[in-house]
């Protein structure tokens, strides 16, 4: 049984004042930081650190990104109310639960069958209307096209087209890029003519974003 008590609470509302002040000014950003249980997502066992502003393995060689991490890419991809987020690298299912509570219709899909098992579950637990699928992230859901929003979370050696396609004009895709140990977070902006506006924010570290369905 899963609980989230005043003590609880209390590690996230001392975890958003962390966040905010390492720069996240995104009000609806920080509530859903503070309304999301990310102890939830974490073994029973790493409770106490679960409101740590560090990334934590989850198995399968990935991991729960820092919070701040998460906050910083969920303020790029300024997802509001009612607009369809593709998201390419489910994981645990913070990231998909932060945009969820935002008010995104949020559509996420992962590369490992076990991860996309437990989070599925996970996330029905929580009632969180995501829609999960299992596949590969370099080529997004066309079926569902076309997204207003794309947030990919995990290091893209290069910008898979069949992203770019699904997005709608003046939609945003924001994305790790880069092949070494550490990318440039990215953000493209879909312009009418079809071109993408690159602007750039910093240095980050990701696990790579793989290609190819996993058994």
């Amino acid at each position: 049984m899963m609980i989230d008590s005043y003590r609880h609470k209390g590690l996230r509302k001392k975890l958003v004042e962390e966040v905010r002040s390492k720069g996240i000014q995104d009000e609806n950003v920080l509530a859903a930081i503070e309304a999301v249980p990310r102890h939830f997502f974490l073994d029973s066992s790493f409770v106490e650190i679960a409101y740590q502003d560090k990334p934590f393995p989850i198995g399968s060689g990935q991991t729960i990104s820092q919070p701040y991490t998460v906050a910083f890419q969920t303020e790029l991809l300024q997802a509001g109310k009612g607009l369809k987020v593709l998201e390419v690298g489910t994981g645990s299912g913070y990231q998909a639960c932060i945009l969820a509570e935002m008010g995104a219709r949020v559509f996420s899909i992962e590369r490992h069958h076990s991860l996309f098992a437990k989070t599925k579950k996970l996330l029905e637990s929580m009632n969180y209307k995501v829609k999960l699928f299992y596949g590969d992230g370099y080529k997004g859901l066309p079926a569902f096209a076309p997204f207003d929003r794309i947030l990919v979370t995990a290091a893209a050696p290069f910008v898979p087209e069949a992203l770019t396609d699904q997005l709608k004009t003046g939609g945003m895709l924001v994305l790790p890029l880069g092949a070494g140990d550490t990318q440039v977070m990215t953000r493209l902006i879909k312009q009418e003519d079809g071109r993408l506006e690159e602007q750039k924010f910093g240095y980050f570290r990701f696990v790579p974003l793989l290609t190819n369905k996993a058994p």
